[in-house]
């Protein structure tokens, strides 16, 4: 019972959060390493068209994109309503933004020097504001 609680908990802090990796009580034991594949860090792409990465938010995805390429959150949102057109992201309609995670991804892993050069000549804003 304890086990199940801990595991409900973790897995609200993560939805919470935005994370989308397991607790180690979700993942338990396995006897062997897994296989180690350079092309596992790709997500699948939509096989229907509608924008929904396997099941995954487009948040989520964005969220991955920032982490894994290490970029700021901050300059990630500014390029994100410069590149919708709007004044602040929650103008923005889904499919906007659903096609800003898409560029954004391709554009880091083609370039990611001309990725980094392109949010750093946004200014930086404080979390609160856009």
């Amino acid at each position: 019972m304890r086990v199940a609680e801990t595991r409900a908990v973790n897995r609200a802090l993560r939805k919470a959060y935005g994370i989308g990796i397991c607790s180690v009580e979700e993942v338990g034991s396995f006897g062997g390493q897994p296989a180690s594949r350079p092309e596992s860090k790709k997500l699948p792409q939509p096989a229907n068209g509608n924008g929904n990465y396997g099941g995954r938010t487009v948040r989520d995805r964005l969220c991955q994109l920032i982490r894994q390429h290490r970029l700021d959150a901050n300059l990630v949102k500014s390029y994100a309503t410069d590149f919708c057109g709007v004044k602040t992201l929650r103008e923005a309609t889904r499919e906007q933004v659903e096609s800003f995670v898409v560029h954004l991804a391709d554009w880091a892993e083609k370039d990611p020097n001309a990725l980094l050069c392109q949010l750093n000549s946004y200014p930086v804003q404080k979390e609160g504001t856009a």
